[in-house]
């Protein structure tokens, strides 16, 4: 089966940065789904376009470049300022005339998903699928790489060249918020947790800790085999993300 028709979208967040995106629209009127994808990831990716379309399913989708990423503007912040680039993309949803909107993160994107609606709120279920529940975890050879690529002058240079991802310089100041602690204030907004126990970047530790951080209304599912995000992810996984956000919201 093709996949779904793309439109291409240009978004703004509040501080300014260019968000390039994409609306899948559906059949099933009143849903808006927001995709928001890993580190180094993008809308336009054929593992990102594979879970849009068959979220599209369920509702329509709003996938996006977070800053720093592909064709949008900006620098990564790795998941601090990118809670702006999901509301707007939230912001989009609405205007585009869904009543209701739920965020799908993978990895870093789980992260700024859960961030986005402890902190911001605005949306009627979220979805963190791999994501990590606290920063610097370097408890595993991808994560120490990943490190690198972001502390490094060399890294950030292979990053931008290999994977066109650019990233902010300097370490956090502050230190945003971890997931964990942002979980505690989703609540009355259902989360759904969704974790592999094959996962190579962030051990089942993670979710178990974002899913004592936060409060009910909250789901955790521990997936037999499941790798990493997005390239990990099976249709049929997809599929039941996308009937449990239906199922919560109508």
């Amino acid at each position: 089966m093709p996949l779904a028709l793309n439109f291409p979208v240009m978004l703004r967040t509040e501080d300014g940065v260019r968000i390039d995106a994409a609306h899948t629209p559906s059949t099933r009127s009143g849903l808006g789904i927001v995709v928001a994808h890993g580190f180094t990831g993008s809308w336009r990716d054929p593992a990102t376009r594979r879970i849009a379309h068959v979220l599209s399913g369920y509702g329509g989708v709003v996938a996006f470049d977070f800053r720093g990423h592909g064709r949008s503007g900006g620098e990564s912040t790795v998941g601090d300022k990118e809670i702006l680039d999901v509301d707007a993309a939230v912001r989009h949803a609405r205007v585009i005339g869904y009543s209701k909107v739920a965020v799908v993160g993978f990895s870093m994107g789980a992260a700024v998903a859960v961030r986005h609606a402890g902190l911001l709120g605005g949306i009627d279920a979220v979805v963190s699928v791999s994501g990590p529940a606290r920063w610097h975890y370097r408890g595993t050879k991808p994560m120490r790489q990943v490190h690198w690529a972001i502390e490094r002058p060399i890294g950030r240079w292979a990053a931008r060249v290999a994977k066109r991802t650019r990233i902010a310089r300097g370490e956090w100041d502050p230190i945003p918020v971890p997931p964990h602690e942002a979980a505690a204030l989703i609540s009355p907004t259902p989360l759904l947790i969704v974790h592999g126990d094959a996962d190579g970047f962030f051990p089942l530790e993670h979710a178990h800790q974002l899913y004592e951080g936060a409060r009910e209304p909250k789901k955790l599912w521990i997936e037999r085999g499941y790798g990493h995000a997005e390239s990990a992810a099976t249709p049929e996984l997809i599929r039941r993300i996308g009937k449990w956000i239906s199922t919560n919201l109508f």
